[in-house]
């Protein structure tokens, strides 16, 4: 199993999290499972590298002009996304304490997680001011994409928002089982974010491995003006085809006949907030050669992905409040790379300025 060096770690928080005057500790944590998600392999391996991690970063902590580093554990929250409770323990000592505790005293956290806690960490780095790394799903295959170079994946994430910026529609055409699908995302309001896997700046949180621009379709929250957001999108999962109708930024329906079909047709008609389209992602790491490995941590940083549910840790307007439950909260990407879809093409991707010109960002698949 590839594993990182105690060196190869002392570089990565370097130069992932910078260095700051006020730096002192350091956290790795990770969820639990238990009788209503239980564990797995995969889990049980990420938890043992945690515990590693820790250890080795603890060792270095000096090095790193750290006091401190060490490893916090906490119940899982059942849903990616969804708030993180409110106690934890620490792992080497068996304290238990309080998340509010350990955010305000860690000024780097680290979370290789089963589920992603993205969103609480974005929303709780900008009132505790913290750095943090999210590595929802990460395994050992994702271990070559943390030895990139993030000076430069940044670099062009940035590009990538610029463009991104100056663009008011999203213009996005797919074809799959032989027919031609197009979806039109509003990005009018909005700017995006580049999230380039470099972390230095107290009160942000995101992804490791990262690689991606991304941007919260306007949700149409200003009266008198909705959202734009409009047109088909086709989704594959587990090699059923299905197609979502979108009107005003949100799913209206959803059309297939097999089993997954329904089963997205039951959420959609069970949880409103879940119809929101939440984010269009554009990764760029398969640029670097990188592969899928069946997790979203890395596959969404490879190419297209458009989002639903939770929006409010991007910038946009729906939150924990609009589900009909906590347990419900969710932020799921759709990723359209072939590896994942392979029914589904995506056949270009244009961005539409103010004066209606549309300038190609992707065909075939790729950026042009």
């Amino acid at each position: 199993m590839q594993d990182l060096t105690k060196d190869e770690l002392i570089t990565l928080v370097r130069r992932v999290f910078g260095s700051q005057p006020g730096d002192r500790n350091l956290a790795v944590i990770c969820d639990l499972p238990d009788r209503e998600l239980p564990d797995h392999p995969e889990w049980a391996a990420r938890r043992e590298m945690a515990a590693d991690w820790a250890a080795k970063l603890q060792d270095g902590a000096a090095d790193l002009g750290l006091e401190a580093a060490g490893l916090v554990v906490y119940g899982n929250v059942r849903r990616n996304n969804a708030e993180l409770p409110e106690r934890c323990t620490v792992h080497h000592s068996g304290r238990e304490t309080t998340f509010e505790e350990i955010l305000s005293t860690h000024q780097i956290v680290i979370a290789p997680t089963e589920l992603s806690a993205t969103a609480p960490l974005k929303l709780l780095a900008k009132k505790h001011r913290f750095r943090a790394a999210t590595m929802p799903g990460f395994g050992a295959a994702m271990i070559p994409a943390l030895r990139l170079d993030w000076e430069e994946i940044d670099r062009r994430c940035h590009e990538l928002r610029e463009k991104v910026d100056r663009a008011e529609a999203a213009e996005i055409r797919m074809e799959a089982g032989s027919r031609e699908y197009r979806l039109t995302l509003d990005l009018r309001h909005r700017t995006g974010t580049a999230s380039g896997g470099l972390l230095n700046r107290p009160g942000i949180a995101g992804n490791l491995p990262s690689g991606e621009t991304y941007i919260v379709p306007y949700e149409g929250e200003r009266d008198g003006d909705p959202s734009r957001t409009r047109g088909e999108l086709p989704l594959e999962l587990d090699g059923e085809l299905m197609v979502y109708r979108i009107e005003e930024n949100r799913i209206t329906a959803v059309q297939g006949d097999g089993p997954l079909a329904a089963a997205e047709r039951a959420e959609v008609e069970n949880e409103p907030a879940y119809c929101n389209v939440a984010e269009l992602g554009l990764g760029i790491l398969a640029g670097y050669g990188i592969k899928p490995v069946g997790s979203l941590l890395l596959d969404e940083k490879l190419g297209l992905h458009i989002a639903f549910g939770r929006s409010d840790h991007f910038g946009g307007q729906v939150g924990p409040n609009d589900f009909s439950s906590p347990d419900k909260v969710v932020h799921i990407d759709r990723v359209y790379i072939p590896e994942v879809q392979p029914q589904v093409t995506v056949q270009a991707v244009d961005l539409v300025g103010e004066d209606g010109v549309a300038a190609p960002l992707m065909r075939d698949g790729l950026y042009v």
